[in-house]
């Protein structure tokens, strides 16, 4: 293995689950507002397989004008969350090219791009959605947990520059999300579907989940890892 992890800021302070055996594949999963990678790295660990790299760094603190222009872990600022809210165009961009050079940084080091992939939960689901859709290269899939498509007015223009219209998608949301509502999801559910195949996006919902994980998903995040990831 060679490369400069401090040449990719993110990297160099991400927690990573390395493989029990030789890494063929990675997963790089993105927390959501005012979390790290750890409490993610923790829960890749409980459904990681034996050949493939898990990846969770940790978002820049900055202030965040939903929260009161709190100082806290974010990928991009919020404003608002539901689909009319302003948005931080910016600093979508910005953040979805930092994700973007980590995916680099593997390859360069003998993970290919279609043997990563992107996943998160919240705003690190979001930013995962709008990183792969607007990557040239073909990618092995993404994981959109409880979040939705920022920027989704600039679909499907945006991601005429994508090697990833027929990358799978696998969506899960709590039907009692307070944070998120299901009605989001399902939307963002509708809008994927115009940008890649729509065969490839799966929606799953769990009854009285709200803003969170539950183990019958992560479960689903397994298998579909495990599909989409196979051992080579």
């Amino acid at each position: 293995m060679c490369g400069n992890n401090m040449s990719v800021p993110l990297l160099a302070e991400a927690v990573t689950v390395s493989g029990s055996e030789k890494e063929t594949a990675a997963v790089i999963f993105l927390h959501g507002l005012g979390d790290t990678g750890h409490s993610w790295a923790e829960t890749m660990e409980s459904i990681r397989l034996p050949y493939v790299k898990y990846i969770c760094p940790h978002a820049p603190h900055i202030p965040v004008t939903l929260n009161m222009h709190l100082n806290m872990p974010s990928w991009f600022d919020l404003m608002g969350l539901s689909p009319e809210s302003p948005e931080d165009e910016p600093g979508i961009k910005r953040a979805a090219d930092n994700i973007k050079a980590i995916i680099d940084h593997e390859a360069k080091n003998g993970i290919p791009a279609n043997r990563v992939l992107l996943g998160g939960f919240s705003q690190g689901g979001a930013l995962s959605l709008y990183t792969a859709l607007t990557y040239p290269q073909q990618l092995a899939g993404v994981v959109a947990l409880s979040c939705w498509l920022p920027l989704h007015k600039s679909f499907p223009q945006a991601a005429s520059g994508s090697g990833n219209k027929e990358m799978p998608i696998l969506q899960c949301h709590g039907d009692s999300d307070p944070m998120i509502p299901l009605r989001f999801g399902a939307l963002t559910a509708d809008k994927l579907k115009t940008i890649v195949s729509p065969h490839k996006v799966t929606f799953h919902t769990y009854p009285g989940l709200m803003h969170g994980s539950c183990a019958q998903e992560m479960s689903a995040v397994k298998e579909f890892i495990e599909k989409q990831l196979p051992r080579i």
